[in-house]
């Protein structure tokens, strides 16, 4: 899993990347609607998407010359899931942390 958590959490540290995924949670798109909006040269936008498929971010098929993008959301949740992990984890830390402030604050023992 965390070889997944390593290549999702680089797939998403670019802009471009996040706005590509932002926009497939609206739906299927052609390659050429979500290059539109992004001011780099389609090779470059391309190679954009391949770190996404590479990451089990996205998967794309292609019906004559249109080539569709579509969203994976099991990477999405496995992410999810480690992050919620992780703030129950810290949350439990910092509750304990400032019971314990709280504590010698008012002079008790910890």
């Amino acid at each position: 899993m965390a070889n997944q958590l390593d290549s999702f959490f680089s797939a998403i540290a670019d802009p471009t990347r996040r706005a590509v995924i932002e926009r497939l949670t609206r739906g299927p798109a052609a390659v050429s609607e979500l290059h539109a909006p992004h001011n780099i040269a389609l090779p470059t936008f391309l190679k954009h998407l391949k770190v996404l498929e590479n990451a089990g971010l996205v998967h794309s098929t292609k019906q004559g010359r249109v080539r569709t993008v579509h969203i994976e959301a099991e990477p999405l949740a496995e992410a999810e899931h480690w992050l919620t992990t992780q703030r129950t984890l810290w949350e439990g830390r910092l509750n304990r942390l400032s019971a314990l402030a709280e504590r010698l604050e008012k002079g008790g023992d910890a």
